[in-house]
């Protein structure tokens, strides 16, 4: 029976490489992954300040047609424009809680007016500006950063 020689050294060395080279591996997948989540919640908020442009726009439109239809006068409630018929509007953006990232509300809403705004739900994660559009269909927006 013959014994063979184990050298300790090589068996430590061939470890530590293998080591270090899962270690440099990790830190380059963690590295990409940091990258592709970040431009993925840029496209993200992206798309979500689209969206509550566009869904501003569709509550001024349909309010200004209302106006239209009913001597120059705004309703007094969003509700109106969902329940009317023909419906001027198909959902009720102000009473739900939160659409594609956005929180929608009506400052102003009365015979003369409106003053509509949407604000991220979570500012610099779901959106980075904050939209306001009042009577006429003038869109304004800001930095949600600069209103807190």
């Amino acid at each position: 029976m013959m014994l063979k020689y184990i050298d300790l050294k090589t068996i430590f060395n061939n470890r530590a490489r293998n080591f270090l080279s899962l270690t440099v591996v990790i830190a380059l997948v963690c590295l990409t992954l940091r990258f592709a989540i970040e431009r993925l919640i840029k496209f993200n908020i992206t798309q979500n300040e689209l969206n509550a442009s566009a869904t501003l726009k569709l509550i001024s439109v349909s309010l200004e047609n209302y106006a239209k239809d009913h001597e120059g006068n705004f309703p007094k409630d969003l509700s109106l424009l969902t329940h009317s018929t023909p419906a001027y509007l198909d959902k009720d953006y102000i009473s739900r809680s939160f659409f594609k990232g956005y929180e929608y509300e009506c400052n102003r809403l009365d015979p003369l007016g409106y003053s509509c705004s949407a604000s991220p739900v979570r500012c610099n994660l779901s959106g980075e500006k904050i939209f306001t559009i009042s009577s006429g269909a003038l869109l304004v927006s800001e930095d949600c950063d600069r209103k807190k």
